[in-house]
């Protein structure tokens, strides 16, 4: 798998870079920081197919009668398989998706050095909205307290030429941000010491609401820790914290995502077990993985846009699978 990811990366990075010079190594160095990210992704996936694997040597050497013989039923096998994969979804939780979310931040940076994005900036803090912009010449930092569909609330704008000489300040309780060129409402403008009010004026940035929002929707180069943050800084911005909410509560119900797989991937091979050609076994697990995947998939994107409740959106497809589990394993020990 992790040969596979990096295959897809590099030629991923080779079609981006096809125009910019970088070191030969530079490409393969960035498809290497990217891969850690999508084997988490895939892990429910590496679960199911080494499980059938297991199995296929498993029966190959007829040690499945040498455990009947033995008074281990197959129940026993699958509750032994699912408790080791459970306890390497905790570990792959704690560990494994912190060091790949560090990883995945890294290269973002990397990357964002050679793309049009450099020159702008967004965060969220304690303190509200940071966006630093750089557009005709001009430098602009604004902060707002808050932000709702298409507005900034409570904002404060200091406008910089290219030497970061200051032009104005612009202070307003409402923004319009729903295109590039945005309308300031009531704008307080402090220039040459003076302080004048106008009642619209409009200024050109590289940033819009959609724009924004999507700012912030990578959320896997965020640590567990760092994604804690981000949803309280998104609550004091009066932010929507749904994406995150859904992103932790996936990561919450991700060692039971593996239990699950690995418990189904036993139960395809107990059932399939008469079938000679080890090729059929594997397609129909991967089939099922696939079908598994876009429900999955489905229900996250009825969580994140907002159609479903966050907690069904996560754990209603682990609620069918488990159901499923149940009306499969019936009669398992006789396989």
């Amino acid at each position: 798998m992790l040969s596979l990811v990096l295959i897809l990366n590099l030629l991923s990075e080779l079609d981006f870079f096809k125009d910019i010079e970088v070191g030969s190594f530079f490409p393969a160095y960035l498809a290497l920081l990217n891969s850690g990210s999508l084997i988490f992704e895939m892990f429910p996936f590496i679960c199911l197919v080494c499980t059938q694997f297991f199995f296929i040597g498993f029966f190959k050497d007829d040690q499945l009668n040498i455990f009947k013989y033995s008074g281990l039923k197959n129940t026993s096998i699958i509750k032994i398989l699912s408790l080791l994969t459970f306890l390497i979804g905790v570990f792959v939780i704690i560990f494994f998706y912190n060091f790949t979310s560090n990883l995945k931040n890294f290269y973002l940076e990397l990357k964002s050095n050679y793309t049009s994005d450099d020159k702008y900036l967004a965060v969220i803090t304690n303190n509200g909205l940071w966006i630093k912009d750089k557009i005709e010449n001009r430098i602009l930092i604004i902060n707002s307290t808050k932000i709702k569909p298409d507005h900034l609330i409570d904002t404060f704008i200091s406008e910089f030429d290219s030497d970061f000489n200051i032009i104005r300040n612009i202070k307003s309780n409402k923004v319009n941000i729903k295109n590039n060129e945005w309308i300031i409402y009531d704008a307080e403008i402090f220039a040459n010491n003076t302080s004048t009010v106008k009642k619209n004026i409009k200024i050109k940035s590289n940033f819009n609401y959609e724009r924004i929002q999507g700012l912030f929707s990578n959320l896997s180069s965020l640590s567990v820790l760092e994604l804690i943050k981000l949803k309280e800084n998104y609550k004091l911005l009066g932010y929507s914290t749904v994406e995150v909410e859904v992103h932790l509560n996936r990561l919450i119900s991700y060692p039971f995502y593996l239990l699950l797989m690995t418990i189904f991937s036993s139960i395809i091979m107990f059932n399939s077990k008469n079938l000679k050609n080890t090729g059929i076994k594997i397609t129909i697990g991967l089939f099922f993985s696939v079908i598994i995947y876009y429900i999955n998939n489905f229900f996250y994107v009825l969580g994140n846009t907002e159609r479903i409740s966050i907690y069904v959106s996560i754990w209603a497809p682990l609620f069918f699978l488990t159901a499923m589990n149940f009306l499969m394993m019936r009669k398992i020990n006789e396989k």
